[in-house]
């Protein structure tokens, strides 16, 4: 496993990382998630990403159940959460989501609760809050530092001049700024990390922790012919995201996109996750494995992404045609 410094911290996360979204509690109980987390941990895995959203706080919950199972040195691995969404979704109250200083601070205690954690090595803010000052969010996050609940604080998914304001705020009142920005990356979404933040990184040296890799699953190609049953785009209440992702031209790419696959004798899947970490501003990319097999599929992206050359980067650029 290839470890880097999370942007200017001194912070070190391993290149592939693990996350819970859609996977735990959806897709896989106790007994694969076990697994899984055991996989990722053996391979040199150290940071496992959560968030009060997931499944209404129940992927946390499972999550917290295989840490205190495993009993690993907590020094060993980092783990996160979110706060924003909250855990009821559309039934959510008056201050049960957003970032104000209730919703943030009860959000922190109930993963720590959740995840069966002292502490949390990150949390992040899931969304911004257009409802919430920046200054109470940075004040409160600050004040989780010195209280030892967080060890850093990160955005997710924010513009880069809310970002920016929020360093803005915690230089004038002495403060910690965000450390990390946790977009979306792949092959199809590239415009955050490639063009927006690159002021943002600039200016304040903010590591990644990028999601999706595989655009949900799109880039392995196995919707190529159709939705398989069982597969993530197939499940209840996710038809957002197949109405997002399938899409007869990004289709056809993918079918373009397996050539170069094939040249480099790997799979579509390894191939467009070494692609992410080829990129230097990616601190980490979050694997959402369901089965063991997809697992050690993806952590052989390692291998690959030293071979991708400029060659074979302006070839898939030209296949996709995304680069912004």
């Amino acid at each position: 496993m290839e470890y880097r410094r999370m942007g200017n911290t001194g912070l070190q996360l391993s290149l592939l990382s693990y996350g819970s979204w859609v996977t735990f509690s959806k897709q896989v109980d106790d007994s694969a998630s076990d697994r899984l987390m055991g996989l990722a941990y053996d391979n040199g895995i150290n940071f496992f990403d959560n968030a009060e959203a997931y499944e209404g706080g129940k992927s946390e919950e499972l999550m917290g159940r295989v840490l205190g199972r495993k009993k690993w040195d907590r020094t060993s691995y980092c783990i996160s959460s979110k706060v924003f969404f909250g855990l009821h979704g559309k039934d959510n109250k008056p201050n049960q989501h957003g970032l104000s200083r209730k919703h943030i601070m009860e959000a922190c205690h109930g993963a720590l609760s959740r995840l069966q954690a002292d502490y949390l090595d990150i949390f992040y803010c899931h969304r911004h809050d257009p409802e919430t000052p920046i200054e109470e969010v940075v004040v409160t996050m600050n004040i989780l530092l010195q209280q030892g609940k967080i060890l850093y604080w990160g955005t997710s998914e924010w513009d880069a001049a809310y970002i920016q304001e929020a360093h803005r705020v915690a230089k004038e009142r002495g403060l910690v700024g965000p450390a990390v920005e946790q977009p979306q990356y792949n092959l199809f979404e590239r415009t955050k990390i490639e063009k927006d933040y690159l002021p943002v990184f600039s200016a304040t040296g903010m590591g990644t922790t990028i999601w999706s890799p595989l655009a949900s699953g799109l880039l392995t190609g196995k919707y190529n012919n159709g939705i398989p049953e069982g597969s993530r785009m197939a499940l209840e209440n996710y038809t957002w995201l197949k109405d997002r992702m399938m899409q007869a031209d990004k289709i056809e790419k993918v079918k373009k996109l397996q050539k170069v696959a094939d040249e480099l004798g790997t799979s579509l899947a390894t191939l467009s996750i070494a692609w992410c970490i080829s990129n230097p501003r990616v601190t980490t990319a979050i694997l959402g494995a369901t089965k063991e097999q997809q697992l050690i599929e993806n952590l052989q992206a390692l291998e690959v992404y030293p071979k991708l050359t400029p060659e074979i980067l302006k070839e898939i650029d030209d296949i996709m045609q995304t680069k912004p």
